[in-house]
């Protein structure tokens, strides 16, 4: 489980030389170099030797980190086009350095680290900047609401973790590049960017390419992201993996995020806030068409749910309450917390969706992750390529399907008005809204298809509830012992409306 407050041209034989001994000259860049480099490296034993963090800095604590900030007057390329980029202080958690250079005309030149960047807000470092050789990572800012504001728009932080945001919208759910056997009796592996090339933007460009070399004990890979910000800011990904072993499980385009309880999980909660949460459920778009919502739940064991998608049109982690009276949190502002939607942009063939579910009692803790895992075996030395885009949405558009969709989903306890104990039956209600559901009159005759893969369900009754706006299915679910698939859609004379609502059941 990873800890919120933890993830906030060179020629190939200069990238091997240790840290500290690079060549400062500029040099001829393009992808081809990234991916050279990915490709020498992959070839080669894996080698995670850097500079040790000296004492000070790797003694600090969160609060103590937090104090060390960039002085935003140093930025680079500010007052020179609408990018700028800030850096982060190694300390803390974040031991291992990464190089970055800077690439205009197609030309690279390494940045070098200066203790004069950064305020250490009081923090007595002693000797120990002196043996500093780089950066624990960077953000990105661009004028996304006010032409003379530059606000943070993507931070590149810790292992190949990634946030980007759009307007209106706050941090909470992370991309990372790559996942290696998560949730796995092994352990899990975590890739991590050694080094990024960024590209300068023209003077009145509203987008920005950073390309970047991953590295770790099972790959080496490049990455190239195109960030464009806007309402919606999107991540055009390229990659191109490199085994240097064979892997059991790679998890494409991981996503990361929290869920402490929501309106369908509040057993045990004692918290005057409704729901807490940055992503609420897994939307999915499979390849016939069909989508497909799943809530999430904070589980009591670690759950790991595959989901059958061939080669999928879309899949994400979003956050569809938009209320605020659905947190009351005036402070973490859960609902302006984004989704993040993947888009395969070439065929990635045959695979599945995994969806991880850690149990939590805290949401400082990131419990939630999502990839697609391809059905062909990672095999080393035959590169893997996966082009996709990323959008972080509030919801308006991205992610969201055509027809119907699922809004709220409540589970309770069945016949709550009996005294007498009515077993582990469950009532489930499942409120859906939006496409023709919006046009329809509350008579007409819709109805549902509830499917179950064990247990018993007692009749699905479904009416509109126009003091919400939406039509509502209820049933009763009476298990078996066993974990079950619940699945869910709405209908009029045979034409389906909506998507199809899932769920995992589990026992207590």
């Amino acid at each position: 489980m990873l800890s919120r407050r933890a993830c906030m041209g060179l020629g190939t034989a200069a990238l091997l030389l240790p840290l500290g001994h690079r060549p400062v000259s500029a040099s001829a860049f393009s992808f081809e170099t990234v991916k050279a480099m990915a490709a020498e490296r992959a070839s080669n034993p894996f080698d995670d030797s850097h500079p040790p963090l000296p004492e000070p800095l790797r003694d600090l604590d969160y609060d103590a980190y937090r104090k060390i900030r960039f002085m935003p007057d140093g930025a680079t390329w500010h007052g020179d086009g609408r990018f700028s980029l800030q850096f982060f202080h190694l300390g803390f958690l974040f031991k291992r350095p990464i190089d970055v250079s800077l690439v205009e005309n197609g030309e690279a030149m390494p940045l070098a680290y200066e203790r004069e960047m950064f305020d250490f807000g009081g923090n007595d470092l002693g000797e120990g900047l002196a043996q500093v050789t780089g950066f624990a990572g960077f953000r990105v800012h661009f004028p996304l609401h006010q032409p003379d504001y530059d606000d943070e728009v993507a931070v590149f932080l810790g292992a190949s973790y990634f946030r980007v945001l759009g307007r209106e919208q706050i941090y909470g759910i992370s991309a990372r590049a790559l996942a290696i056997d998560t949730a796995s009796e092994t352990g899990e592996e975590f890739p991590f960017f050694r080094a990024f090339w960024i590209e300068k933007p023209v003077a009145d460009s509203d987008r920005i390419v950073i390309n970047a070399l991953l590295d770790s004990q099972s790959v080496a890979g490049a990455y190239r992201f195109t960030i464009t910000p806007g309402t919606d800011t999107v991540v055009d990904v390229e990659s191109v993996v490199y085994p240097r072993r064979d892997v059991a499980k790679l998890g494409v385009a991981p996503l990361t995020s929290m869920y402490l309880f929501g309106e369908n999980d509040r057993v045990d909660v004692d918290d005057i806030r409704p729901e807490v949460h940055d992503s609420d459920g897994l939307a999915i778009h499979h390849a016939n068409g069909e989508w497909v919502w799943r809530p999430l739940v904070n589980r009591d064991e670690l759950t790991v749910t595959p989901i059958a998608a061939g080669p999928p049109q879309g899949f994400g982690l979003m956050q569809r309450d938009r209320d605020f009276e659905s947190y009351l949190d005036v402070e973490a502002e859960y609902e302006r917390r984004p989704g993040l939607w993947i888009e395969p942009q070439d065929d990635w063939g045959m695979g599945r969706i995994e969806l991880v579910e850690i149990p939590s009692q805290r949401e400082i803790h990131d419990n939630i992750v999502a990839y697609w895992v391809p059905d062909e075996p990672v095999f080393a030395g035959q590169p893997l390529t996966f082009n996709y885009r990323l959008t972080a949405t509030l919801g308006s558009r991205t992610g969201q399907p055509p027809g119907g969709r699922v809004t709220a989903t409540r589970v309770g306890k069945a016949n709550p008005w009996l005294e007498e104990d009515t077993g582990p039956a469950r009532q489930f209600v499942i409120d859906f809204a939006g496409g023709d559901l919006d046009l329809l009159r509350p008579e007409q005759q819709v109805t549902g298809d509830v499917t179950i893969s064990a247990g018993r369900v007692e009749p699905l009754v479904v009416k509109a509830v126009p003091e919400i706006g939406c039509w509502r299915a209820a049933f009763i679910y009476e298990p078996d012992g066993a974990p079950a698939d619940l699945r869910c859609f709405l209908k009029l004379d045979g034409e389906i409306l909506t998507e199809t609502w899932s769920y995992l059941w589990t026992p207590a």
